[in-house]
């Protein structure tokens, strides 16, 4: 597995501009769900309770929707926590990697675009530098979860 490289600075200006969005975590995270479900609607069909969700205002005030914004917004702040930590941040990233790729046979593309949107999102609220400080942290996320998925034989 790979051992995470990030700098002390990287880790505190990564934890910076986390902090900013992460203040919204319902809001952010649903914004950014409903992104991919408008963006990339193949993405709904995971989540069979979504399916029949047309409108983006629709999806938006859905509790599902709000709860798995969250869900997936405090896995990433556990992630961010424990950018210092290989291991703990293995810990966190591989049983949700097998989760996914086993239980709920999710396609790890889907990983990236979720990545994308967010790091749009830091742009468009906070600029540039906001979203330059988080890329290499989705970048390590991406590639923890297909080395998860690899092992998981997808």
């Amino acid at each position: 597995s790979s051992t995470m490289s990030f700098s002390e600075a990287e880790v505190q200006s990564a934890r910076g501009a986390w902090e900013k969005i992460y203040v919204d975590a319902e809001d952010n995270g649903t914004t950014v769900l409903v992104r991919m479900f408008t963006e990339h609607p193949d993405t709904k069909s995971y989540f069979t309770h979504f399916k029949g969700m047309d409108s983006a205002e629709e999806m938006k005030q859905s509790d599902q929707v709000r709860g798995h914004g969250k869900k997936v917004f405090t896995a990433i702040n556990d992630m961010v926590q424990h950018l210092d930590n290989s291991e703990a941040f293995v810990g966190i990233v591989n049983p949700l990697g097998k989760k996914h790729a086993t239980q709920l046979k999710i396609d790890p593309k889907n990983f990236r675009i979720i990545c994308d949107i967010i790091l749009q999102l830091m742009e468009e609220k906070f600029g540039g530098d906001c979203k330059a400080s988080f890329e290499k942290v989705t970048n390590e996320i991406c590639t923890h979860l297909n080395n998860v998925y690899k092992e998981a034989g997808w």
